[in-house]
C-alpha cells in the first residue's frame, strides 16, 4: 500500500545546493546569489552539508526532489531515453511554453526526447540555479541557462540553423509529480531575448533585452526601468 503524500508547506530550498539541469552538484557555501561571472558556475564542485531549508522538506518531498534530480541525470549527463522515461507517468505531458514542443503520453514524449531534446543539447550547455520551491505535488527550479548555439536545437529554436553565438537566458522549470513521478513539465523562458542574443530580433525597434535580462535575475541591484527609460528618451 502505496504512503499517501504529506501535506507539508512548500519549502524553498537554498540555491546554494541545488544539481543544476546537467545533473552536476552547484554548491555556494557563502551563501551569495549566483553570478554570471563566477568561473565556478557549471563546474563539479564537492557537494556542501544539507542547508536547514533543504532538512525541513518532509519525506514525500524528498522523494519529489530524487525523482527529480534521477530524470535529469538521464536527460542530460547518461543521455539515457529509457531512464528518462522510467521517472514519468503515464498520461503526462511536457510543454516548452515559448515553442509549444514537447508531448503527450509516453509515445510521443519518447519521441520528442528521442528526437528533438537530447541530442539537440548543446555541448557546452550550463545552468546555474537561482531558486528551487518544493511543495506535496510539485516543484519549482528558477535557472540561468547557457549555451553556444552550434548545433540544431529542435525544442527551443525549430527551423533556426546555427548561428555559433552565445546565449544566455533565465529559464523556470515547473514540475508536477502524480504517484511519485513526473507528469508534468511546463518550461518557460523569454523567447524574445534568445532572439535578440542570436541576431535574429532588433532590440533597438521592441521593447525587448538580450542577456541583461537573466543578468539582472542573477543580480537584482542592476538598474531597472531601462526600457521605460529608452522610450521616454531619458
Amino acid at each position: 500500500m502505496k504512503r499517501p503524500l504529506s501535506h507539508a508547506p512548500a519549502v524553498l530550498v537554498d540555491s546554494t545546493q541545488v544539481s543544476d539541469e546537467l545533473g552536476i552538484m552547484i554548491t555556494n557555501p557563502e551563501n551569495t546569489p549566483p553570478s554570471l561571472d563566477d568561473s565556478t558556475a557549471g563546474t563539479s564542485l564537492p557537494a556542501a552539508p544539507a542547508q536547514p531549508e533543504e532538512s525541513g522538506l518532509s519525506p514525500a518531498q524528498r522523494h519529489l526532489r530524487d525523482v527529480w534530480e534521477e530524470h535529469m541525470k538521464c536527460e542530460f549527463a547518461t543521455k539515457s531515453v529509457d531512464d528518462t522515461m522510467a521517472t514519468m507517468i503515464a498520461g503526462g505531458h511536457v510543454n516548452h511554453v515559448p515553442t509549444m514542443t514537447g508531448g503527450r503520453g509516453l509515445t510521443e514524449i519518447r519521441d520528442f526526447y528521442s528526437r528533438h531534446f537530447i541530442p539537440h543539447m548543446p555541448p557546452d550547455t550550463k545552468t546555474t540555479p537561482v531558486s528551487r520551491t518544493i511543495g506535496d505535488t510539485q516543484i519549482v527550479d528558477e535557472m540561468i541557462f547557457e549555451f553556444t548555439h552550434s548545433i540544431t536545437m529542435d525544442w527551443m529554436l525549430p527551423g533556426v540553423p546555427p548561428t555559433g553565438k552565445k546565449v544566455t537566458v533565465a529559464l523556470v522549470a515547473i514540475i508536477g509529480f502524480r504517484e511519485g513521478k513526473v507528469s508534468h513539465e511546463h518550461i518557460y523562458w523569454d523567447q524574445a531575448s534568445v532572439l535578440v542574443q542570436l541576431g535574429l530580433l532588433d532590440p533597438s525597434l521592441l521593447p525587448v533585452a538580450g542577456a541583461e535580462s537573466a543578468a539582472k535575475v542573477s543580480d537584482p541591484g542592476l538598474p531597472s526601468n531601462s526600457l521605460i527609460h529608452r522610450a521616454q528618451g531619458k
